[in-house]
């Protein structure tokens, strides 16, 4: 197959890193003569064209266009985290929903742009509705990203270490006013139903307590601790909380657990409340939230995202459609797209740094 028009689109939350994959992207398909388009917000470019008005869906990339972006945060192209890219609710006069699937009608924009492949930049969302595509014709090759780090198929996926660098960063200024105050300082970090960035930044700020979905706390547990801290002298303390954590006979599964709008919330406030009931504790709750996502890369995930973006034209130019390029240090390999989203990387409860965060002797609440 001659590849010679190219597209790129970026889905999902996003995360550090997402224009330093477009730059690398652009400049290695550039070089071997293909042109590059980039699609707005997800697929929608291509499924809503209208919207854009005069601007259009696709945007041409050039040199121009992507130079100077790899040491910004966000995305040119824009992004959508909707969910399902290909599914749309609408609502009739009685109120009456329904689902509509526009997958062939994405296929059919795409074909009529006259693309001849899709490099898809998401986490496992966006992975899994590059498989769709794959399967029904598309050659595509995928990306991944998310500052969760919960994508099988990559030991490390760019946008995770900005967010734990920036949310150590806040724990350290948060030991010191949680010292100055006497106070127990909860942080609330992102990760969805894995919790990489709570244990990373955790133990590197030197968390008195981690709190993740792998490990079901124990809030009497949690509550030990701080009064161990206090036998020995301490009057304030620091827990580190992933989103998605969950206490030992909490119902419902993983996916289960979300308020309205499938979003995570509320934790680390909860856990707060519940100390203070058992404890004579002066509490504060810090939620990172959508503060993780943004700023500037960090030099890993600049130089991570550069080799995931020429390493995704390479795929294409040897043909390795329906895969997504994935860190195997110290190379970038190619991982099936199937492979790569039939299940999430949760944190293995034997790893070397939960061993490590236990020999330090910071409590996970079990």
């Amino acid at each position: 197959m001659t590849i010679k028009r190219i597209s790129i689109c970026t889905g999902g939350g996003d995360a550090p890193g997402l224009n330093a994959v477009i730059r690398s992207a652009v400049s290695a398909a550039l070089n071997r003569g293909w042109e590059c388009y980039g699609i707005r917000d997800g697929y929608t470019g291509l499924l809503e064209p209208e919207i854009y008005g005069e601007r259009g869906g696709i945007v041409p990339l050039t040199r121009e266009t992507v130079t100077g972006i790899t040491n910004t945060g966000g995305t040119i192209l824009g992004t959508s985290n909707q969910g399902q890219p290909f599914k749309r609710t609408i609502t009739d006069e009685t109120g009456q929903t329904t689902e509509i699937d526009l997958t062939d009608k994405l296929v059919a924009a795409f074909h009529a742009a006259r693309f001849d492949a899709l490099i898809a930049i998401g986490g496992d969302g966006s992975m899994a509705a590059a498989h769709t595509l794959y399967q029904r014709g598309i050659p595509v090759v995928g990306v991944p990203k998310t500052i969760d780090n919960d994508l099988h198929g990559t030991v490390i996926t760019f946008g995770f270490d900005t967010a734990v660098s920036f949310a150590t960063e806040c724990i350290d200024r948060l030991r010191v006013t949680a010292e100055s105050h006497h106070r127990t300082i909860v942080v609330e970090v992102m990760g969805r139903y894995a919790g990489w960035i709570a244990l990373n930044a955790g133990v590197s700020g030197t968390a008195d307590v981690i709190l993740i979905p792998e490990i079901r706390y124990d809030i009497d547990k949690v509550a030990a601790k701080i009064e161990a801290l206090r036998d020995q002298g301490s009057d304030s303390a620091i827990i580190v909380v992933a989103e998605g954590a969950r206490a030992v006979g909490e119902k419902g599964t993983d996916r289960l657990r979300q308020v309205a709008g499938g979003r995570l919330s509320g934790v680390g406030t909860r856990i707060a409340r519940r100390l203070e009931a058992l404890l004579d504790l002066d509490t504060r709750v810090v939620v990172l939230g959508h503060l993780l996502r943004g700023g500037t890369p960090t030099t890993f995930d600049r130089l991570i995202s550069l080799r995931f973006g020429a390493a995704a034209v390479r795929a294409l130019e040897e043909g390795q459609f329906g895969c997504m390029v994935g860190l195997d240090p110290p190379t970038v390999r190619y991982v099936p797209l199937d492979v790569a989203t039939r299940q999430i990387k949760r944190v293995p409860l034997n790893s070397d740094t939960i061993l490590t965060a236990r020999d330090l002797g910071i409590c996970f609440g079990d």
